[in-house]
């Protein structure tokens, strides 16, 4: 691939280690005046430099720059391809990615073409880090028990990946043990300025990435910009495409003021995500800057990034300034890097600066100064509640399910059943982890201890935490609290909190408790942290050793006692509270470069579990029809080269109505599978015992149990059956009562395609392309709702099922819409153009009346259209590489 400076903007920078080219925005400024590029927000600039780069590499052959001109009116703007340079991915959106693109290599042999096209174009990161269960706890030896089961229950998916890092190009594998993929992501993988090599001359460009895990914006506190996807997304970027999108709205963020003393990270983010959430940042970006962001780490920056999915943009952007380059230099990058890093910046006006020109679609200010403790919950991490008053949040929760609680002193309502430092949005961060330990520390030398009833679990995403906690030592204290190191992974924050101690357990069924879960996560979603806990609290890991201690949520820090001391005083949090001093003192003396270094240096190599896998042979997948883990994937069965016709939709049927913020774990659960489900029955069926069901999200290599588990999250509310919880519907003209997977199955025997309506925020939550894949399996061809998140309605579109919203402001109810009503599209080509308008005829089946109600397609744009007629992204990709 040669370049070809066809905008006339080559240019060079010197650095200590020699001169480098690259496509220079100043230089396209100067020509081209009326972009306006020095008042573009980072992001767009970013966006604009992929763009022009890959016109002068004729892969963008035709682009018409003059559409950049258009990037500050979001509504008029046109689509442009955008390139990124790396994918992301993690184990549970990377074992059925990789399943994909094996299934996509038999089908390029079976149409005579050739295999090895399937193949990443970009590399590939994949981190091992989602399947490590939180099964032992407590004890010194709980570490190498979940590594030694985790291996046990996922030796067959682990081989898959070890066979893809052999099989495919550009895929790199970290191990599982490591750390938590977005964490090692901003330690180690990201260069944050890479050189690409071509025919005719190396180029320096940023780092520009997707990820399959909605997290993936974390590393944007580095100055990288970065989004995350659903899996389909990701797989046709690995083979080349571009994604085809609207240069994006950017909302501006400035950040005043400065954190109190007792202020931390967390705190802010979540303060942040209510804010932004309220605000409304869906399907945008946002930038930040101001004065605090002179007071703010690199880590702080990071955990704020970290939830932009929760607050609803698309990336959370953050400038490359002294402090990304002092982090830089922190977690081992060399010095050449760094200095490439800060002189392509400048060149390029990403380098934060007091003469700041850069206009955004909209601004809001955030004051720090007004930032206090607080935690999120109990069901989403936008619900934000000051310290003081989540003993009143909660009472009032547990009121409305007509429960009130007895005693605090034991295992009640409101009992803190789970205490997990968990999830890379806050072990990254080196002060909130130290001042958990200091806490710990002063808890022990008061003569306090966890409560017998809680679930302690420490989990860091990265080895080097383990090291500055032990330098520091303050590992001996967190131990004497039940918080020993459990593994180096997602755990807890993403369901994998494991089972609860059987005693307590069996108290909460046998008594109906309404317990809680406090952690350190950036989710709390009904039924994910764990299906036996209702109420499920984001907090920074000092308070989740705070209620540790306490035992429970009925409590006020502010004037109750956290525990009594060994010399029977009453002790309360301010007692043992840690001071910001101490807290930076020991974070300065006990983390140093050569931890990084050491700890990254061997990284992609892994323990011995990971060097005795045994692989199979060759570049086409030898698939084992008997296993339960992975299987290929049926989409391409009956695939022809030949464009199908456009899908109709008639005669459809409901096959479910839900509320509103209906997440993708309410669609595709992740966690643990559940007794007498359609999923249990057939592993069941398989030979498969309870104890190794293992979870949904550790068994996505294989549809036949994730469309069984789609809509089988145990919290389910289908409106169809209100009375009954879970993943029910009514079978319609039968009227039976029966799971939606068997109802599913019912409707294909007469071929009635499904639909499903919905309220706001439909698929909020995590990026997984399942909660698009099930769906499509069970046979749904149509998704009505009032509103989708963005990456959601993208995977929609990427298996052929259609997204369209209501219009003004109408729903189901509104509409007085039956249950039983039998839907049809009729005018089904009108969806080639985007963002149509259409009708749909809406017949009750016990009368003549016959209502049209007008929807809106949410699909898009040209290239989205493209995916929707060839039946959806996978088959768009193959069919160009079938016919390149």
């Amino acid at each position: 691939m040669r370049f070809v400076d066809k905008f006339n903007i080559k240019d060079s920078i010197e650095t200590s280690s020699g001169d480098y080219y690259f496509c220079s925005l100043e230089k396209l400024a100067e020509s081209n005046p009326d972009i306006g590029i020095d008042k573009m927000p980072n992001a767009v600039k970013i966006m604009v430099e992929s763009v022009i780069r890959n016109t002068s590499l004729d892969i963008n052959e035709n682009f018409d720059i003059n559409k950049l001109k258009l990037w500050n009116d979001f509504d008029n703007s046109e689509e442009v391809p955008y390139f990124p340079s790396r994918v992301l991915l993690q184990d549970f959106t990377g074992v059925p990615t990789i399943v994909d693109l094996a299934s996509m290599r038999d089908a390029m042999l079976t149409n005579n073409g050739d295999p090895s096209k399937v193949n990443p174009m970009v590399p590939v990161d994949l981190v091992i880090d989602h399947s490590v269960q939180v099964d032992y706890f407590g004890t010194k030896n709980a570490f190498m028990n979940n590594v030694n089961k985790e291996y046990e229950r996922n030796n067959e998916r682990y081989s898959l990946l070890k066979w893809a890092q052999n099989s495919f190009d550009n895929v790199k594998v970290v191990p599982p043990g490591a750390g938590i993929v977005h964490q090692v992501n901003l330690e180690f993988l990201s260069p944050v300025i890479s050189v690409r090599n071509y025919d005719n001359i190396s180029l320096v460009i940023p780092d520009t990435l997707i990820g399959t895990d909605s997290h993936t914006p974390m590393v944007s506190g580095l100055g990288v910009l970065a989004w995350g996807v659903g899996g389909i997304e990701a797989e046709s970027v690995m083979v080349g495409q571009p994604v085809y999108m609207k240069i994006p709205s950017v909302i501006g963020v400035n950040l005043t003021g400065k954190l109190s003393a007792k202020a931390t990270a967390t705190d802010l983010v979540l303060s942040i995500t209510q804010k932004l959430r309220s605000y409304g940042v869906v399907g945008k970006m946002v930038e930040f800057y101001g004065e605090s962001l002179n007071s703010l780490s690199l880590p702080d920056r990071a955990t704020i990034s970290n939830m932009a999915p929760e607050y609803g943009a698309t990336a959370s952007l953050f400038p490359v300034d002294s402090k990304t380059l002092d982090y830089l230099e922190l977690t081992g990058r060399t010095n050449d890097q760094i200095n490439l890093i800060e002189q392509y910046s400048k060149s390029q006006g990403l380098f934060r600066s007091n003469q700041d020109t850069r206009e955004y679609n909209s601004t809001i200010t955030i004051n720090l100064d007004e930032i206090e403790p607080s935690m999120a919950g109990p069901k989403r991490p936008q619900d934000k509640v000051k310290l003081s008053e989540v003993k009143s949040n909660f009472n009032t929760f547990l009121a409305d399910t007509g429960q009130s609680i007895v005693n605090s002193n034991e295992l009640d309502h409101g009992s803190v059943v789970i205490a997990a430092i968990t999830s890379c949005t806050n072990t990254s961060n080196p002060d909130v982890m130290v001042g958990a330990g200091i806490l710990a520390r002063n808890a022990v030398r008061k003569g306090l201890n966890s409560r017998p009833w809680v679930k302690t679990s420490l989990a860091p995403g990265s080895q080097v935490v383990d090291d500055y906690l032990l330098k520091a030592g303050l590992i001996d204290p967190l131990e004497k609290l039940g918080f020993h190191i459990v593994g180096h992974g997602c755990t807890t924050c993403i369901g994998n909190s494991g089972p609860l101690p059987e005693k307590v357990s069996n108290k909460i069924n046998d008594e109906n408790l309404v317990t809680c879960a406090v952690l350190s996560g950036n989710r709390n979603f009904e039924a994910r942290v764990h299906q036996q806990v209702k109420a499920n609290y984001l907090a920074s890991p000092i308070l989740v050793v705070a209620y540790a201690i306490a035992g429970t949520l009925n409590i006020n820090f502010d004037t109750d006692p956290i525990g009594i001391g060994q010399n029977g005083e009453e002790v309360f949090l301010e007692d043992i509270w840690p001071e910001k001093e101490e807290i930076h003192s020991i974070v300065n003396h006990s983390l140093n470069p050569s931890m990084f270094k050491d700890r990254y240096g061997k990284v992609f190599e892994g323990d011995d579990n990971w060097k005795d896998l045994s692989i199979p042979d060759g570049n086409i997948y030898k698939w084992d029809k008997s296993s339960t883990y992975i299987q290929p994937l049926s989409i391409f069965n009956d695939f022809k080269k030949e464009l199908p016709e456009m899908p109709e939709i008639n005669k459809a049927r409901i096959l479910a109505v839900l509320g509103d913020s209906i997440t993708t774990d309410h669609i595709s659960p992740a966690g643990n599978i559940s007794k007498d489900s359609p999923a249990s029955e057939f592993l069941e069926m398989n030979d498969i015992s309870p104890i190794d069901f293992n979870t949904y999200g550790a068994r996505r290599g294989n549809e036949n149990i994730l469309v069984r588990g789609t809509f089988a999250n145990i919290r389910l509310r289908n409106l169809l059956t209100s009375d009954k919880e879970g993943g029910y519907t009514i079978h319609f003209p039968s009227n039976e009562v029966m799971s939606i997977y068997e109802a599913s199955e019912k409707y294909k025997e007469d071929n009635t395609p499904l639909v499903i309506i919905a309220g706001d925020e439909y698929g909020s939550g995590s990026s997984r392309d399942w909660a698009a894949k099930g769906p499509y399996l069970l046979g749904v061809k149509l998704v009505i709702a009032k509103s989708f998140e963005r990456i959601h309605r993208s995977n929609l579109i990427g298996m052929g099922i259609l997204p369209v919203e209501f219009v003004n402001g109408e729903d189901f109810n509104l509409l007085k819409m039956n249950g039983d009503a039998i839907l049809s599209i009729e005018n089904i080509e009108d969806v080639k153009t985007p963002s149509s308008l259409f009708q749909m005829t809406v017949k009750n089946p016990d009368s003549k009346d016959i209502k049209k109600i007008t929807l809106k397609s949410r699909i898009d744009t040209n290239a989205e259209v493209n995916y929707y007629v060839n039946g959806g992204l996978l088959q768009f990709v193959l069919r160009k590489l079938l016919n390149d």
